[in-house]
């Protein structure tokens, strides 16, 4: 499936108080997603050992148009407008597929 549409997002957070709220509401918006987005392959949440108030999400799409549906859901909408007081900054990076194994390879 070579239209595999995903994403890196790496966020820091305003300290380790804001980083347990912002925890909170990603398992809020998790359960939105599992419940509502067949074409969301993997959205996983990661901690960085070191850095505590950074969180690092890998999100993979079947394709654009789940991405953009993904965009759309009320959950997610949420997600977005409630994020801003809990962050310091965010870094977004694109990804296209090239190679791979698992549920999307190009």
């Amino acid at each position: 499936m070579a239209e595999g549409f995903g994403l890196y997002v790496r966020f820091a957070l305003r300290s380790e108080e804001a980083a347990g709220a912002f925890d909170a509401l990603v398992a809020e918006t998790l359960a939105g997603i599992k419940a509502h987005e067949p074409g969301t392959l993997a959205y996983v949440v990661h901690t960085v050992p070191e850095e505590p108030a950074i969180r690092v999400f890998y999100e993979l799409y079947a394709d654009r148009a789940a991405f953009d549906s993904h965009e759309e859901q009320p959950h997610t909408k949420r997600f977005l407008a409630e994020r801003e007081q809990y962050l310091s900054g965010v870094e977004v990076t694109f990804l296209t597929a090239e190679a791979g194994t698992g549920p999307v390879a190009a």
